[in-house]
């Protein structure tokens, strides 16, 4: 197949490097950054730049940028796609990329499925990518109710070939619900966390735990604000259901309630070990 990859950050670029290491597709990329397609091209994780002329050609298009610069990259070049073509965006969020990107696929007759790789980093970038990054990771799909099923077949199919090991076919709105817990608010978290006085002395007192819950600290801030603002009302849900929960372990500790704190922290455990 033709494949085109619109982004060559992390994402774009380890799915460029994993088509080129578990198939025989060719690859057309294309990023902001002429440095970036250079180097890709030079190192065989891309065949040709993605234009106007070809996107045409392309079996699939991964669009692998920010959530606004895929809508307006869609807009743009609506004309070019073919009917042939299956278009997968990589965003974080799925309602805002499904209701700005599905009525503009249904009039330009080509195909469009949200779709998010979970696999990630806390470094960005094409220098960080790599062919191993979605190994063993879960592809969520997002198609619309009346989605062909052959389309979907195709791309569930193709990202099980790049490593993918699970797809999970779910609605844009129950993505977003869950996706606001088990990522944004833990990168919530771990920016908060990092802002103690404590984090500058660290050095000697921290281990694991610590190195833990502040890895995606370090997060790319434009980024995760649009993901953020485009999700406000299901990551709010949760950043208020965590400091509800905080404020309890905070009463204990003022009233020094040890029973309750004990049963706090067993009630804790317990769920992580039925989760898990």
């Amino acid at each position: 197949m033709n494949i085109g990859i619109v982004g060559l950050g992390l994402i774009g670029g380890s799915l460029a490097k994993a088509i080129k290491k578990y198939s025989e597709n060719k690859v057309f990329g294309y990023d902001l950054s002429s440095q970036v397609l250079q180097k890709a091209q030079e190192e065989g994780s891309v065949d040709s730049e993605l234009s106007p002329e070809n996107i045409g050609k392309c079996h699939l298009i991964l669009l692998a940028i920010y959530p606004q610069a895929t809508v307006k990259y869609v807009k743009d070049n609506k004309n070019y796609f073919s009917p042939n073509t299956i278009l997968i965006d990589c965003c974080g969020v799925k309602k805002y990329i499904c209701d700005e990107i599905q009525p503009i696929a249904a009039k330009n007759n080509f195909n469009f499925i949200g779709g998010h790789p979970m696999a990630g980093l806390e470094v960005a970038g094409y220098e960080n990518s790599c062919a191993e990054l979605y190994n063993n990771a879960s592809m969520i799909l997002t198609p619309k109710k009346e989605e062909k099923e052959e389309i979907i077949k195709t791309a569930a199919e193709f990202f099980l070939s790049l490593g993918f090991n699970h797809i999970e076919i779910t609605t844009p709105e129950n993505h977003d619900k869950n996706i606001a817990y088990t990522s944004q608010l833990a990168h919530v978290v771990s920016n908060a966390y990092i802002k103690s006085p404590g984090a500058a002395v660290h050095q000697g007192f921290s281990a694991g735990s610590y190195k833990d819950l502040t890895r995606v600290a370090k997060l790319e801030e434009n980024m995760w604000t649009e993901l953020f603002m485009e999700n406000r009302d299901n990551l709010l849900n949760e950043i208020n259901l965590l400091t509800k929960h905080l404020k309890e372990y905070a009463t204990a500790l003022e009233n020094q309630d040890e029973k309750y704190l004990k049963e706090l922290l067993k009630t804790g455990r317990k769920l992580k070990e039925e989760v898990d």
